[in-house]
């Protein structure tokens, strides 16, 4: 029964293989994560609402134009001079247009608008960040795959392995030359490397699903191009981190953003201030008032039936601030405490930013250490398993200590995998931070 659930296996993945629509390609899964992402469109509408801030701010030091109209009718009776009571109805027109504009009010407009651009700019430098981690994860999540991939070709070596073993064991026991034994733990044997590649493939399918959750498209038909990961000479470009260091805190958009908001914070300072400054604006009014009273033509005269009257309103307006509950000195004091917030938060982004490096170039250190490690295991553990694999076949060695060696070898092939890919990520990642582009050779 496994052996033909693992036929079945094997048969669902080659058909699926097959049937797939599409092959991604680092670059296409990295390209069409930062256009299609969801949480990267939000952020783009929120460079787009920074930008609406600017324009608004710029209109602040503009004129202001309205205009109005207005028509009323009443209607009642009225006492004329003869006591004697008469019907007067009136109807009246009115338009009007008026206009001001602030002179002055302590740089406040001008602060407000450099405000806004900042705000502008620091939305830009967060979209930017947002993409690079999406581009790590991307990266990151593309290697997984291509990691399971290789582990199931080595599931798969084993298990042809475990195959021959056992047709081997079989010969052996046929001819009196082993006990029956050999063969029983031979078939366990390869029970336990048939579960070891279904485990493998589960481990494919879950990466897999992951990366087509990032890009959040359907898992269904999904597959990455398949790379060969060629390490030439296993060695680090940089010697510390200092230049690394050097090279992110003058480019990376997080420490960027950090600066912005200082400068924001500044003239958030000189906004709160401007409210002590006395403002000048300079207002037009411009009216106009048709009406019209009907009445007893006997008792009203012809300009008490109609009127018509037109009106010019200049006007030049100071204010003075004088007092206002320590409002204007609390927002001062205000402003000055989140400058020093915002003057922290940077140099903690330059922290944080310095032991993210530290820790990757441990962590490459230690990953370049493992390979080079990984690299002789595993070249030593096939030697000895050639070695034990002929001594097997004359019967020279026991099922057993065979399964001891192959089980090393599985082991050693196992880390080398992973420090490989391990290796290649670290290095990468030092690479992103000095800011050169991730690219898989």
């Amino acid at each position: 029964m496994k052996k033909y659930a693992l036929i079945i296996i094997l048969f669902g993945f080659i058909f699926q293989t097959s049937a797939q629509q599409k092959i991604w390609s680092l670059e296409e899964a990295v390209n069409y994560a930062l256009t299609n992402n969801l949480s990267v469109k939000q952020a783009e509408l929120t460079t787009d609402l920074r930008n609406e801030d600017i324009v608004s701010a710029k209109g602040n030091r503009l004129p202001t134009l309205n205009a109005s109209s207005s028509e009323s009718f009443s209607f009642g009776s009225t006492i004329n001079n003869e006591n004697v009571r008469i019907s007067r109805n009136r109807n009246s027109t009115s338009f009007g247009v008026a206009s001001s504009v602030t002179l002055f009010n302590g740089f406040r407009n001008l602060n407000t608008v450099k405000q806004a651009e900042l705000g502008h700019k620091a939305s830009i430098l967060d979209l930017e960040k947002m993409k690079n981690d999406i581009s790590l994860n991307v990266v990151n999540f593309y290697l997984n795959i291509l990691f399971s991939k290789e582990n199931i070709k080595v599931a798969l070596e084993q298990l042809q392995i475990s195959k021959l073993q056992l047709n081997k064991a079989q010969q052996l026991v046929a001819e009196g030359v082993k006990p029956r034994s050999e063969v029983l733990d031979a078939e366990a044997t390869l029970a336990n490397d048939e579960e070891k590649l279904v485990t493998a493939q589960n481990n494919l399918d879950l990466s897999l699903l992951s990366l087509a959750h990032l890009l959040q498209i359907s898992p269904k038909y999904f597959d990455v191009q398949d790379l060969k990961l060629n390490i030439k000479s296993p060695e680090l470009k940089y010697k510390n981190t200092d230049a690394i260091f050097d090279k992110a805190v003058a480019e990376k958009p997080e420490i960027k953003s950090a600066e912005l908001d200082v400068e924001n914070a500044v003239l958030a300072i000189d906004i709160a201030k401007s409210l002590y400054y006395p403002s000048l604006s300079f207002g037009y009014n411009f009216s106009t008032f048709y009406g019209h009273t009907e009445g007893m033509p006997n008792q009203l005269s012809f300009m008490d039936q109609f009127e018509d009257n037109k009106s010019h309103n200049l006007n030049l307006s100071l204010n003075i601030p004088v007092f206002n509950g320590f409002k204007t000195k609390s927002g001062v004091s205000k402003a000055n405490i989140n400058s020093r917030l915002a003057s922290y938060a940077l140099d903690n982004e330059k922290l944080k930013l310095r032991e993210t490096i530290e820790r990757a170039y441990t962590d490459a250190k230690a990953a370049l250490n493992q390979y080079i490690a990984s690299e002789k295991s595993v070249l030593a553990q096939q030697e000895s398993f050639k070695n034990s694999q002929d001594r097997y076949n004359l019967g020279a060695m026991t099922s057993f200590d065979f399964e001891q060696v192959r089980a090393r070898l599985v082991s050693a092939q196992s880390n080398f995998i992973n420090a490989k890919y391990n290796f290649v990520f670290k290095t990468k990642l030092l690479e992103f931070y000095y800011g050169i582009p991730i690219v898989l050779d």
